[in-house]
C-alpha cells in the first residue's frame, strides 16, 4: 500500500470509524415493515457517503421493495470501469436476550465492532466506499468505479434482478 494512503487513512480514521458507527445505528431491517422509514433513511445516508467519498454521482433508486443507492465516478473512459455490489438493509436482531449490547447500538471490544451488520453488510460495503474516498482525495484512481448497494438482501433480493434488467447501460462494467 502507497505511504499517502496510508497516511490519508491514519489521518481520517477516527472519522472513517464514526461515520460507520453512524451507519450500523440505522435499523435497517428490510423484513419488517415497521423499519420502512428506517431504510429509506439508511438508502439516503449511503448515498450521502458515495457522493463525500467522492463519487460523482449517487441517488437513491426506488424499486417496489426497498430503494437501491446507485454511485459512479468515471475518470475515463478509456480505463476499466469496476462495479462493487453491496447491501444496506440488515437480518432482524431478534431474539434480543441473546445481544450484550443493543444490536443497534455499536460497541467495540478488543478492537472489534459489536452491531447488527457490522460484517454483512454494512462494514464491508463501507470498506469499499473509504477505499474510493482514499483514492478520489490523493489522486491514485486508474479505473472508473460503480456502486450497486441494495436493500433486500437479506429478503432474497426480489427485485434486484428486475432493476438490474431495467438499468443494463447504467450497470455495464468490466468487472
Amino acid at each position: 500500500m502507497p505511504q499517502v494512503w496510508k497516511d490519508y487513512q491514519e489521518k481520517n480514521k477516527d472519522r472513517f470509524l464514526n461515520e460507520m458507527l453512524d451507519l450500523l445505528r440505522i435499523p435497517s431491517v428490510s423484513a419488517k415493515s415497521e423499519h420502512k422509514a428506517d431504510m429509506l433513511t439508511c438508502a439516503e445516508a449511503v448515498k450521502k457517503s458515495l457522493l463525500e467519498a467522492g463519487c460523482s454521482t449517487a441517488e437513491v433508486m426506488p424499486t417496489e421493495g426497498h430503494p437501491v443507492v446507485y454511485g459512479e465516478k468515471m475518470t475515463d473512459l478509456s480505463k476499466p470501469t469496476v462495479l462493487v455490489y453491496g447491501h444496506y438493509d440488515v437480518q432482524p436482531p431478534e431474539p434480543l436476550e441473546l445481544w450484550t449490547n443493543p444490536p443497534f447500538e455499536p460497541t467495540i471490544i478488543d478492537g472489534k465492532i459489536f452491531a447488527r451488520g457490522s460484517a454483512d453488510d454494512k462494514g464491508q460495503f463501507y470498506m469499499h466506499v473509504k477505499a474510493l474516498e482514499i483514492l478520489t482525495k490523493t489522486g491514485s484512481m486508474t479505473t472508473n468505479i460503480k456502486f450497486l448497494i441494495e436493500g433486500e438482501e437479506e429478503v432474497g433480493s426480489p427485485n434486484l434482478g428486475k432493476f438490474v434488467a431495467a438499468n443494463k447501460a447504467m450497470l455495464k462494467a468490466d468487472v
